[in-house]
Parts: structure tokens; sequence; C-alpha cells
């Protein structure tokens, strides 16, 4: 039986508001690996994840506020 590979969770993970609509931004890493995935999960529980990955979390954080800011909450909220 195999275990279940380790996450490890990014101390950058928050809840960002906008347009009062409130999105959890998860940035995770296995942790055998070096690079961080990204996930926004909106209020009804989607889940966007990113198919990149990042080289930091601060990157992943950036990115992930930067998106809600140039595409619109609307992209997120399907």
């Amino acid at each position: 039986m195999q275990d279940e590979p380790n996450l490890v969770d990014s101390p950058l993970n928050e809840t960002v508001e906008a347009e009062g609509h409130a999105f959890t931004v998860s940035i995770y890493r296995l942790e055998a690996e070096t690079t961080w995935t990204l996930e926004v999960v909106n209020e009804a529980g989607t889940s966007f994840v990113w198919d990149k990955t990042f080289e930091t979390d601060a990157q992943a954080l950036s990115e992930a506020k930067q998106s809600l800011k140039d595409e619109g909450v609307e992209a997120f909220l399907g």
C-alpha cells in the first residue's frame, strides 16, 4: 500500500476580496517538489487550478491577484 504524498501549504494562503466576493487562494506543493501549484476557490466551492506551476509561492499569489484584476471576478464565478 502506497502512502499518500505529503502536501506543503504556503504561509501565503489567504482569502482575497474582490468586487464583493471572497476567493480562497491556496498555494501548495508536494513535499518532494520545488514548484508551487495555485488554486483559487470561489464562494460556491468551484475550484480553478492553474496548469503552470510557480518557482515561488509569492509568484503564485501575485498571479492570483493579477488574474482577478485582469480577467475580472466574473471569470471565477462560474
